[in-house]
């Protein structure tokens, strides 16, 4: 579906070659309204709750931000095998993809009843995608995250079967792979071990505002227009 602009937002994120350099979190407050989570992504930010109840939504903006190149996806032999296992599909279970990454027993959860309300109505809007992993018939795996023109801002994975994850990373990459993928900003928010191991790097917020810019103007990738089954 062609994405619906909503309403825009009533809050204001300044400048961000204006934000902190030293510090990450670069506003505090506002709304999980689709207009203001556009506003957001459009400018670098995206939101996480702090864990506290009733504290205000946090947004924050990487001194060091977390890419991975289209190319340097790191496929092993072995997660090659692997991705024979498994379907991809596209959109078609994307609420309980994000009651995946959700999952109240995994470790540092962060994804609360606001959040999944939140990215829910983006779906609705086509803004917001799901990439799965599928085994006879059951969801065993995906990831979910932003697709505004060349960006696509990676909000959380889980699998329930071994490789599940990395097997929606690889056809999410090979989704994005076409004759724009040189300009299109594949964003992981912060580098962990685990994301180093799969090719992705840190590149600074300055760098990353700059690529953000080249990749906003883009189409769509046909992943994400075309749906369904792949």
């Amino acid at each position: 579906m062609t994405p619906v602009e909503p309403p825009p937002t009533r809050w204001s994120f300044g400048d961000p070659s204006t934000y902190d350099e030293l510090d990450d979190l670069v506003a505090i407050g506002a709304d999980l309204e689709p207009g203001t989570l556009l506003e957001a992504y459009r400018r670098g930010l995206f939101p996480m709750p702090s864990g506290r109840r009733r504290d205000p939504m946090y947004w924050f903006c990487p001194v060091r931000r977390g890419v991975l190149p289209l190319e340097h996806l790191q496929v092993s032999r072995s997660l090659r095998r692997s991705c024979r296992d498994f379907e991809i599909r596209v959109d078609t279970a994307f609420d309980a993809v994000v009651a995946g990454c959700a999952d109240p027993t995994r470790p540092s959860g962060w994804i609360d009843a606001a959040i999944r309300q939140a990215y829910g109505e983006l779906h609705r809007l086509g803004w917001a995608h799901s990439v799965e992993t599928w085994r006879d018939g059951e969801l065993v795996g995906g990831l979910y995250g932003v697709a505004i023109g060349g960006l696509f801002a990676g909000e959380s994975m889980f699998h329930r079967v071994r490789d599940a994850s990395k097997v929606a990373l690889v056809g999410l990459v090979e989704g994005l792979a076409d004759e724009h993928a040189a300009d299109r900003l594949l964003d992981v928010q912060w580098l962990t071990p685990h994301l180093a191991s799969l090719g992705a790097i840190e590149v600074s917020r300055a760098a990353y505002l700059h690529r953000l810019q080249r990749a906003l103007p883009l189409p769509a990738a046909g992943l994400f227009t075309a749906g369904g089954t792949g």
